[in-house]
């Protein structure tokens, strides 16, 4: 559903598209026979903007992409009854460096407004132009590769957004090991909003299945009830399935016990492009083994960021301050707010003029999710008490890398167990940020305690939630007091330490060539 391949291109909304672009820029250095297929949505996932008094506000403004090569491709798929006409815009490998891939739009003169609202607004609210928009990747894909007659041997769908290409499929071999021979999934979420679930008549009734009746469908899907469990379906039909990471595998596993497909899962965990995301004048001065080159350039990161800063708050930071930075999509389980899980000791946190510190958020909630947009709104309110306290807007591929740059400690909270793998770190130790992290999705296959970077230690699992929260906030007001400040502003050269430690761990297993490779050679291979 989403790809981040460069800041023009603004066809992403968070850690799913990050991949994604990393994926294509790695197949297309080890040039393998990889092509994708995405939408291309008019208005993107939104802009993050402001309002009068600086709260948040979601501007939905039309995207022109020059670089795209329209196609006189043509052809249509079946929406409710209707027939909508689709087209295809064609990404070429030497516009970004990345494997060819080809985006669908349905905003054509062809169609009515309401068929070209499907590729309108990345994750749409209304929960019917969703399920146009699954049908337009899956049955929409599919026909494309037929249409220019590149015919895979594998077909490789991130999350179950694109589930009716299994149907497609199905209806074309009219055989499930057919389906599972050519089809794998990746599950990149244990969240709900990520594994959804929907009415079989209501789909069917829009034509998800592309005519195959219900009875035929609860068959082969093992449908129990009228609810149509998406990833328990691709898990079903796929004839290998991937977690991403080692825990992510953990809790993946019941999944498919569930559907009796655990033969078929593996673990390959999340990497980003090192070649995009790292900065080379941090790795060379770690290669020549020059601290002072490297503090030096992170402090004239940490000026670039603060320009930023400047520009969108009116505050100006210093860049010897220990600076922390809170980047991700503004969800419940992130928990952007558990440093203000206790208000006095925050005060005390942010008030120390003997060993100060600087705090950046940033982070694109869901468009619809206001009760994120709150906390967002919430973060600006106490922003404007402190000088040193900022949360700016636009978190794109741009301000992320401004953001990994220019932090010294990359925060990252998870409540356990919610995340399944997470990636704004990896980037970030490729950036000479110290990550700060809970132990869960891909940090405990990286993390060295106090060498590589800092464990939050995480609260007995029995706790309440609110408990789990109030002892985690306390374990990290304690970690950043008694440790983390204390380092930087006291050891530096141990500080120094970390830094480098931890961008040379992050090479080269969180680099996405392995991940593109591990995909080829194992989650593509025959089963």
């Amino acid at each position: 559903m989403e790809f981040a391949i460069h800041q023009p291109l603004k066809t992403y909304a968070g850690g799913l598209g990050f991949l994604a672009g990393s994926h294509m820029r790695s197949a297309y250095e080890l040039q393998q026979n990889v092509l994708g297929i995405g939408i291309l949505w008019k208005y993107g996932y939104y802009d993050q903007v402001r309002k009068q008094d600086q709260a948040m506000y979601v501007l939905f403004q039309e995207k022109v992409y020059g670089f795209l090569k329209k196609t006189d491709i043509r052809f249509s798929v079946n929406v409710s009854g209707h027939e909508v006409f689709v087209t295809a815009y064609y990404l070429a490998p030497e516009i970004f460096h990345t494997a060819p891939v080809f985006f669908l739009s349905t905003d054509i003169p062809e169609n009515d407004y309401l068929s070209k609202t499907i590729c309108h607004r990345l994750y749409d609210s209304n929960p019917e132009t969703r399920i146009a928009a699954s049908i337009l990747l899956g049955n929409g894909g599919a026909k494309l590769l037929e249409i220019i007659n590149w015919l895979p041997d594998v077909y490789h769908m991130n999350e179950s957004h694109g589930l009716p290409l299994a149907f497609h499929l199905y209806k074309k071999y009219e055989d499930v090991k057919e389906v599972e021979r050519r089809l794998r999934f990746t599950n990149h979420t244990p969240e709900p909003s990520g594994n959804e679930k929907t009415n079989l008549l209501l789909l069917q009734k829009f034509g998800y299945f592309e005519g195959i009746s219900p009875e035929e469908v609860r068959k082969i899907a093992q449908v129990k009830n009228d609810l149509l469990d998406h990833t328990g379906t691709a898990i079903r039909l796929a004839g290998r399935v991937n977690a991403v990471s080692k825990l992510h595998c953990k809790t993946l596993e019941s999944m498919c016990k569930e559907t009796q497909s655990s033969g078929k899962l593996i673990a390959i965990t999340n990497a980003q492009k090192f070649a995009y995301w790292a900065d080379d004048e941090m790795y060379k001065a770690l290669s020549e083994n020059d601290d002072r080159a490297l503090a030096t350039r992170k402090r004239k990161c940490k000026q670039v960021l603060f320009e930023e800063v400047a520009d969108q708050n009116g505050e100006i930071f210093n860049e010897n301050v220990l600076t922390i930075v809170f980047a991700k999509r503004f969800g419940g389980y992130k928990r952007p707010e558990l440093l203000l899980g206790d208000m006095n000791r925050f005060e005390r946190l942010v008030s120390n003029i003997n060993r100060p510190v600087q705090i950046i958020w940033a982070g694109k909630p869901y468009p619809m999710d206001y009760t994120a947009i709150a906390l967002f709104d919430r973060i600006v309110d106490i922003c404007k008490t402190y000088p040193n306290c900022s949360i700016i807007t636009g978190y794109e591929m741009k301000l992320s890398k401004l953001l990994k740059q220019g932090a010294d400690v990359w925060l990252n909270t998870p409540r356990m167990g919610h995340e399944a793998s997470g990636t704004s770190g990896m980037t970030a130790a490729m950036n000479g940020a110290v990550n700060v992290s809970m132990p869960d999705g891909w940090f405990p296959e990286f993390a060295k305690d106090k060498n590589n970077s800092f464990i939050i230690p995480a609260a007995p699992y029995d706790l309440a939630v609110h408990q789990q929260d109030e002892a985690e906030a306390r374990a990290l007001y304690d970690l950043l007091e008694k440790e983390i400040i204390p380092m930087y502003y006291d050891n530096p050269d141990k500080w120094i330490s970390v830094i480098k430690n931890g961008m040379r761990d992050i090479m080269p297993r969180f680099d996405s060539n392995r991940m593109a490779r591990e995909y080829y050679e194992k989650l593509y291979a025959e089963v």
